[in-house]
């Protein structure tokens, strides 16, 4: 049973860093992503990475602020999402999510990714 189980969010202030993390239950997804979703707003994708870390995409509202990553340790990937510069509007409940299935490149669009976390919370005060 696919399992995953995020961490790391919490209160900061505008222009600090967090980083998220995101345990699973086993190893080989093809594409791993984060996605987020605040209050009243649409799921956003955030960010995701091919099996081999060689291939990232990111939305532009964090470009250059976030850098999403992954490794391996005892036949398990851990997935994760180092944010920088946090902003106000970077609030939301941060997702992770996953599939096994190859794809032509790792989107951002929810429907490629079959599992998902139960999600933690981000919030940031200006």
């Amino acid at each position: 049973q696919v399992q995953l189980v995020e961490s790391g969010g919490g209160s900061v202030q505008a222009g600090g860093s967090l980083t998220l993390s995101c345990t699973t239950s086993y190893d080989a997804y093809y594409c791993m992503a984060w996605f987020r979703q605040a209050p009243g707003k649409e799921r956003e994708g955030v960010a995701s990475i091919v099996i081999d870390g060689g291939d990232t995409a990111y939305a532009d509202s964090v470009k250059g602020r976030f850098t999403i990553s992954r490794d391996n340790a005892n036949a398990k990937t851990n997935l994760y999402l180092h944010m920088n510069n946090l902003q106000p509007e970077d609030t939301a409940m941060y997702y992770c999510a996953t599939t096994f299935t190859w794809a032509h490149s790792c989107g951002l669009g929810g429907f490629q990714y079959p599992y998902w976390g139960q999600g933690t919370q981000v919030t940031v005060s200006s």
